[in-house]
């Protein structure tokens, strides 16, 4: 083995980014008197040439060719340790970045994934100055997760300082607003939204059987919890926005029907309401006019904010392209807040959805809801919806079972997105432009992080409710196609007294 050779355009050691070969060599360097043990000198020899070969900066022939002398004097083990072993904090961070903390709460993808939030990296080179950044060509340096988080901090406090001079210069077009980006190294950003993707956990069973016009019937078949959509950085930026929509509201600096603060009268009643797209009746106003789109009140367009998100929902196959929303609504909860039991109005298409932000909530199913109190509601099952997460209504979860949400424990956010019924729509109402022929990314849904409980929390996470009244007989043939699973009899209760707890593997 005398001579040996190691060549730098080595196929298996090309496919590897220099960056990475140095944390290659760092490691295989710190096992080197584990790996050489028992060796003879000469093998030692061999094997620590070839570690060391790893390294980019040790070869520097012209030719590719790296020669290792089998005469050199080799380092002893200490020495190695001493020069190559990185301190606590580095290893600390490397023992982190694995596949599932890449990212998870990154915003590349999200600011990447809509442009017009960024300046062009030639403008940030001239805004800032010369030598606090430094451009990078190779975009497939590792993260570590404390890096991803301290980046995201990062450029946080700068959205804050460009909001808060943006916002002061008297203009609120969303379509102006930008943000400077720091050039750092990065994975690539359609690599970075794919790992995201796949962290996204979807749970698509939720059962509950009930008797609806003598037939037995699963009134949440249709409802999807996706959870992690939204990373709490994303969080801050969307409440923030909303907030500043609430001070231009309050401040009648949206149009009259786009934002609503009814004076509190009773518990449970007063939260405000920003609508963009069209103006929806709750009910029956003074002026006549029943449930449903005014087709002739005009309100505020969509944010580009909210179109951002609106992106996300259908690239991330939440939402399908033939439904994409065209309109929102946002709910702004006090404690106490509460919806009544309702059925969304037919002026909109299934499905729509429903983002939740600042607190966990219950949202309460069933085709036969009881008001028991203000805020307080009994039906069949209450479903906790996380803050991040986005909640789908579709098939019988939107048609035939009520749902309502009790009186909120804690300050609490949320946006709806619909999309209305062409021929409800408001008169004069033009579709946004950048919101046409949206696709869902082209990722394999098989492979994503589906809800996958243990058998021991299985009989909770499934959220089987049979109601009372069923005979066992016609339990039996609900069952018959299911797994062999315990099924519950409940009594009806508050619903914001109980509910079942879905526990998201991570």
């Amino acid at each position: 083995m005398k001579g040996i050779q190691t060549r730098t355009d080595d196929p298996f050691v090309l496919s590897y980014q220099p960056s990475e070969l140095q944390i290659a060599a760092e490691f295989l360097t710190n096992w080197l008197p584990f790996l050489t043990k028992d060796l003879c000198h000469h093998c030692t020899q061999v094997v620590s040439d070839r570690v060391r070969s790893l390294d980019p900066v040790v070869g520097d022939d012209v030719h590719g060719i790296v020669e290792l002398s089998g005469d050199a004097e080799p380092l002893s083990s200490e020495e190695k340790f001493v020069n190559s072993t990185p301190n606590h904090h580095e290893l600390h961070e490397e023992s982190h970045d694995t596949h599932d903390n890449y990212d998870t709460n990154s915003l590349g993808s999200w600011k990447d994934g809509a442009n017009e939030w960024s300046e062009p990296i030639s403008e940030v080179s001239k805004s800032e100055t010369t030598g606090q950044l430094d451009t990078v060509d190779t975009p497939s340096v590792r993260m570590s997760w404390a890096d991803m988080a301290q980046e995201e901090l990062e450029e946080e406090e700068e959205e804050e300082q460009t909001n808060k001079q943006y916002w002061e210069g008297g203009s609120h077009s969303g379509e102006e607003v930008g943000m400077r980006l720091k050039v750092r190294q990065t994975l690539p950003r359609d690599q970075r939204e794919y790992i995201r993707f796949m962290n996204v956990q979807r749970k698509k069973d939720f059962i509950c059987l009930e008797r609806v016009k003598g037939k037995i019937v699963n009134v949440l078949d249709g409802l999807e919890l996706h959870a992690g959509v939204f990373s709490a950085v994303e969080q801050k930026r969307i409440v923030d926005f909303v907030y500043v929509l609430q001070d231009m509201g309050s401040k009648g600096k949206l149009k009259a029907r786009t934002y609503t603060a009814p004076q509190k009268w009773m518990r449970g009643k007063g939260r405000v309401t920003i609508q963009f797209g069209c103006c929806y009746n709750y009910a029956m106003d003074k002026n006549g006019n029943p449930p449903g789109i005014l087709r002739n009140e005009l309100v505020d367009p969509i944010p580009h904010l909210f179109k951002v998100i609106i992106r996300r929902l259908v690239g991330w196959h939440i939402i399908p392209p033939s439904c994409v929303p065209d309109s929102c609504i946002v709910n702004i909860y006090e404690e106490g807040d509460c919806i009544p039991p309702h059925i969304d109005n037919h002026d909109f298409v299934r499905p729509f959805c429903t983002v939740s932000f600042l607190s966990e909530c219950n949202i309460v199913f069933g085709s036969n809801l009881k008001i028991m109190g203000p805020g307080e509601f009994s039906g069949s099952t209450a479903i906790p919806l996380p803050v991040g997460s986005v909640f789908v209504l579709n098939g019988n979860g939107a048609d035939v079972s009520k749902h309502c949400v009790p009186a909120v424990p804690s300050k609490r956010i949320s946006i709806t997105f619909r999309k209305m019924d062409e021929a409800k729509r408001p008169a004069g109402f033009v579709p946004e432009p950048d919101l046409q022929g949206l696709q869902p990314l082209p990722y394999d849904m098989d492979k994503s992080n589906r809800f996958n409980p243990s058998k021991s929390q299985r009989q909770i996470n499934r959220q089987m409710v049979i109601k009372e009244g069923i005979s066992v007989k016609e339990r039996w043939f609900a069952d018959r196609g299911t797994r062999s699973e315990p099924r519950y009899s409940t009594h009806q209760q508050p619903a914001n007294r109980r509910r079942d707890r879905l526990n998201f593997d991570t």
